[in-house]
């Protein structure tokens, strides 16, 4: 999981970024809104950790533009030192999924950070298949199935399609394609990306006509879409 921390207070940015690296997710930092903002037009997080107090342009806005420009915007919780009840107010209706009072508490921010992914991206419970989109995925084989038959897939592919489903209807950037696939496995170019996306689509028939349809985002990245398929007459 990617966490974007927005916060003009390097010491903030650091603090944060330890509880997020603690927790197990990755954080990247950013000390103004037009920075934070430049990258999301070209890089996908599953979370945003918002200061409202920006020098700049205010959090807030950031938090508008996210929910304007993203569709689905990933969650965002707001920190702050302003606690009235007003600003609580404020902040959500502005957009935030969660408020979250400065001094910050490391065991209630990895709370809140845990909290917000698990009600964004729900992954199934217990040991066993994973089930996404008619297709059964089996991690300890890394192995895909569609109607009890075995789709013959590689590691990577198999990682590459449980990603892109996982994420139905998220535009995905090809850096976080790239990282939740390759990690950081050296020598990995852009045509490896494409490639593997072209054997999961072929493979898996990710085509209109078969309910879903998988398609880049230029400059940017893919989508896996769901699409309705009208019975025949």
């Amino acid at each position: 999981m990617k966490i974007a921390i927005l916060d003009d207070d390097q010491t903030q940015t650091d603090f944060i970024g330890n509880v997020v690296m603690a927790a197990g997710y990755e954080g990247q930092p950013f000390l103004s809104v037009s920075a934070l903002l430049s990258v999301l037009r070209r890089d996908t997080f599953d979370l945003i950790i918002v200061d409202w107090n920006m020098p700049e342009r205010s959090g807030l806005d950031a938090i508008r533009w996210v929910r304007t420009n993203l569709a689905p915007p990933p969650p965002m919780l707001l920190v702050t030192s302003r606690t009235a009840e007003a600003d609580i107010v404020e902040g959500l209706a502005a957009g935030a999924d969660d408020y979250l009072a400065k001094p910050l508490s490391p065991a209630l921010l990895a709370g809140k950070i845990a909290a917000l992914l698990r009600r964004a991206y729900p992954l199934p419970s217990g040991v066993g298949p994973e089930y996404q989109g008619g297709f059964e995925f089996d991690a300890a084989g890394a192995t895909i199935r569609l109607d009890g038959v075995v789709v013959p897939v590689t590691a990577k592919e198999f990682a590459l399609a449980l990603v892109l489903f996982r994420n139905l209807e998220r535009a995905l950037s090809r850096t976080y394609l790239t990282d939740a696939v390759w990690g950081t496995e050296p020598g990995v170019i852009s045509r490896s990306l494409d490639m593997h996306i072209s054997r999961v689509r072929t493979k898996l028939d990710l085509r209109p006509e078969h309910g879903f349809r998988l398609t880049p985002i230029y400059s940017y990245g893919y989508r896996l879409e769901r699409v309705r398929v009208e019975p025949s007459a």
